[in-house]
């Protein structure tokens, strides 16, 4: 007899056993709460025990086809692990939301069912499942929001979509850094094409839901940005992200000429005071300005905004110069949308951001951001200077 085949009869085996022992405690625990039910609740009440019936339940372990299941005389009795006409118990649902989540296409999670189970479900089955999200996602972005952030990250990244045809659209999304340190992501807006106006409607209904005290905003130099997110909070700071000003400086200039930039810019911005920065860049345009006058005019002319982070405690500037926070939290977004080269729909979309959206807020709920412990007392002091 070949190993294939005794592996195989050995993993039935162990799925059988596996099995059972469910079954057995899933039926200890009924007839536990019969007895409870019929001495406490039912005490005054002439009721008794009437025997069992059989049913099937679909479990993570595999279908248990006849489970003795406790009854009373007077039909009071309900057990609380299932409802009375459950046929599985809970699990498939979050394993389909998963697998959803996960790229895999409603079809394919249909096929994948049927394979563990022997039940079929059609693929509209299965998109009316995960429809489900669709109501927690209108309750989520309609939640309330703390009324202080320390920082506000904004970012969009475009994804492909079909609206009768496929074409890329975009999905805004922000980070949010509280008053005591913890990222959340306070809300992702999906369609369209990226612009100052959408943000702002996008920051007035952060406004509306109660975050009223924001102190700095980072994000890129979308025109018209700085603006929209000013009419909004116009007693926050704005920080231009550094590492894509470098970026774009890097790409316009020679490559030989690459490595010496770039350790020059880094004295301007790696400088401990705002005064020795913009000594380090007095320095830069000497050097370079007659061999790049207009990425040395375009650093005369953002200045300002690219050494905000400087007003801020030492502790927290590395992760406030630069939307790096936020792009790692886009980057986990397309990982989940990429399995899906084109959505079929906003919706789809959506679905699958907000499934990693709550994945990525409930690991970061019981992690402080670097540096926000130790500038805790000093961002206070700031945000009751401004408000």
């Amino acid at each position: 007899m070949s190993n294939s085949i005794l592996n195989s009869d050995f993993a039935n085996q162990l799925e059988n056993m596996i099995k059972d022992f469910v079954q057995e405690k899933l039926e200890f625990i009924m007839r536990e709460e019969i007895k409870n039910f019929l001495q406490v609740e039912q005490e005054h009440v002439q009721n008794s025990r009437n025997g069992y019936y059989h049913r099937t339940l679909d479990t993570k372990y595999g279908k248990i086809e006849a489970l003795t299941v406790p009854r009373d005389r007077n039909g009071d009795f309900q057990t609380q692990l299932f409802e009375p006409y459950q046929r599985q118990d809970g699990w498939l649902e979050q394993a389909i939301m998963k697998m959803y989540q996960s790229g895999m296409s409603t079809r394919e999670i249909g096929k994948f069912i049927e394979r563990i189970l022997g039940s079929t479900y059609s693929p509209t089955t299965i998109s009316n499942i995960t429809d489900a999200a669709l109501e927690d996602i209108q309750k989520w972005q309609q939640r309330p929001l703390n009324k202080r952030y320390s920082v506000l990250y904004l970012d969009g990244f475009y994804i492909k979509v079909r609206r009768d045809t496929y074409a890329k659209e975009v999905i805004y999304v922000v980070l949010g850094v509280n008053e005591e340190g913890y990222r959340e992501i306070l809300g992702f807006y999906v369609g369209g094409q990226e612009s100052a106006h959408g943000w702002q409607e996008i920051l007035q209904d952060l406004y509306t839901r109660g975050a009223h005290e924001v102190l700095l905003g980072v994000f890129d130099g979308l025109p018209g940005l700085e603006e929209a997110f000013k009419a909004v909070y116009p007693k926050a700071d704005v920080q231009r992200c550094v590492v894509h000003k470098v970026r774009n400086t890097l790409n316009k200039v020679r490559k030989k000429d690459q490595f010496e930039v770039a350790e020059d810019l880094k004295l301007i911005y790696r400088s401990m005071t705002r005064d020795a920065a913009i000594q380090a860049f007095h320095e830069f345009k000497d050097k370079w300005s007659k061999k790049y006058p207009r990425e040395v005019q375009s650093w005369e002319q953002d200045l300002d905004v690219l050494l905000t982070f400087m007003k801020y405690p030492t502790s927290i500037r590395s992760v406030i110069y630069t939307t790096n926070a936020i792009e790692r939290t886009i980057k986990d977004i397309r990982k989940r949308l990429k399995t899906m080269n084109s959505l079929t729909s906003i919706e789809a979309a959506e679905k699958i951001t907000f499934l990693t959206v709550q994945d990525l807020n409930e690991k970061w709920s019981t992690r402080k951001l670097k540096g926000f412990s130790t500038a805790y007392k000093a961002l206070q002091d700031m945000f009751e200077e401004r408000y």
